[in-house]
C-alpha cells in the first residue's frame, strides 16, 4: 500500500521483472479525501527507482499475473515503523517493518525503535 519512509531515503533496484511506483502526495490530515497520485513510474529489470518524504508518498506493485517480479529496497537509514495510507480517506496508520535475512536472522543492529 501507499507508505512513507520515515524520513530515510529509499532506494529500489529491480532484479527481475518490473513494478509500477504510484507515487501520491501527503494528505492534508484534516479532511478525509481519496489520495492524489503526483506521477506513475514503470521501472525494470536493472532500473532503480529513489524516493524521500520530502518527494512524496509511494507504493511499488507487480502489474503482472503472471510473471514475479523481485526487487531490493535499501533504506538510509534503516527505520523500525512507518505509515500506511488509506487511498481512500487519507487516514494513516502505524506499521512495523519486518526484516529478513537469508538465513531469517534479524541482525538487532539494523532495527531502530
Amino acid at each position: 500500500g501507499i507508505h512513507d519512509h520515515a524520513n530515510s531515503h529509499c532506494f529500489v533496484k529491480i532484479l527481475d521483472g518490473g513494478l509500477k511506483e504510484v507515487m501520491s502526495e501527503w494528505p492534508d490530515g484534516e479532511t478525509e479525501q481519496p489520495m492524489v497520485i503526483k506521477d506513475i513510474n514503470i521501472y525494470k529489470r536493472d532500473e532503480v527507482s529513489y524516493i524521500n518524504d520530502s518527494i512524496g508518498l509511494h507504493r511499488m506493485e507487480n502489474e503482472s499475473h503472471s510473471k514475479h517480479a523481485v526487487s531490493l529496497h535499501l533504506y538510509c537509514p534503516p527505520f523500525g515503523e512507518c505509515y500506511n495510507f488509506d487511498e481512500r480517506t487519507g487516514h494513516k496508520r502505524k506499521c512495523c517493518v519486518v526484516f529478513h535475512s537469508r538465513h531469517d536472522n534479524i541482525d538487532p543492529s539494523v532495527i531502530m525503535q
